[in-house]
């Protein structure tokens, strides 16, 4: 057996990573649009009523556990 073999199965799990990288990377971008666009309601908002403050702490709170998640993951 030569190294050949081997070198066919290491590129898949290479482009695994890689994709895995780039698709952590697009979704962390997306986050960060999302968290932004939080914080600017809550600036723009002067007086939010009870079910809105819920609704943008849900929000945030969710995308901090993806961030978590993603952060985990590698």
């Amino acid at each position: 057996m030569d190294g050949t073999a081997n070198a066919g199965q290491v590129q898949p799990a290479d482009d695994n990573n890689q994709q895995l990288r780039a698709l952590k990377h697009d979704v962390k971008n997306q986050l960060s649009n999302i968290l932004l666009a939080i914080e600017q309601l809550r600036y723009e908002i002067p007086e939010p009523s009870a079910d809105c403050l819920f609704y943008l702490d849900s929000i945030s709170m969710s995308s901090a556990t993806i961030d978590k998640l993603l952060n985990e993951a590698g």
